[in-house]
């Protein structure tokens, strides 16, 4: 018995089942057949699927921007000055002042 050749037979058993897996045609016609199931899962599935979602997302739009009681920002919120962030805080010394 050859060393090699369990490994060979191995493959090629791996090779014919994924083959006949794939619908057992090889060469062009396979790849032909799979373009064509591509295409047409994408024509069938994929892009009505998109073009709902986009649909979906056009009316959820024109529904929040005619929808008048809304709440809009009218003006930009006022940073807070205080250097601790709290209200009744001790501010923080000033590290460039020095007692000296």
């Amino acid at each position: 018995m050859v060393p090699g050749r369990g490994w060979s037979r191995t493959a090629g058993n791996a090779r014919s089942f994924v083959g006949n897996a794939l619908g057992g045609v090889r060469g062009w016609s396979n790849l032909a057949s799979w373009a064509v199931a591509g295409t047409l899962a994408y024509y069938l599935w994929v892009r009505p699927a998109r073009q709902l979602q986009k649909e979906q997302q056009e009316r959820a739009a024109l529904a929040s921007a005619s929808d008048p009681y809304r709440y809009v920002e009218k003006r930009k919120p006022i940073p807070d000055p205080q250097d601790t962030g709290l209200i009744y805080g001790k501010k923080k010394d000033d590290p460039t002042k020095s007692d000296d």
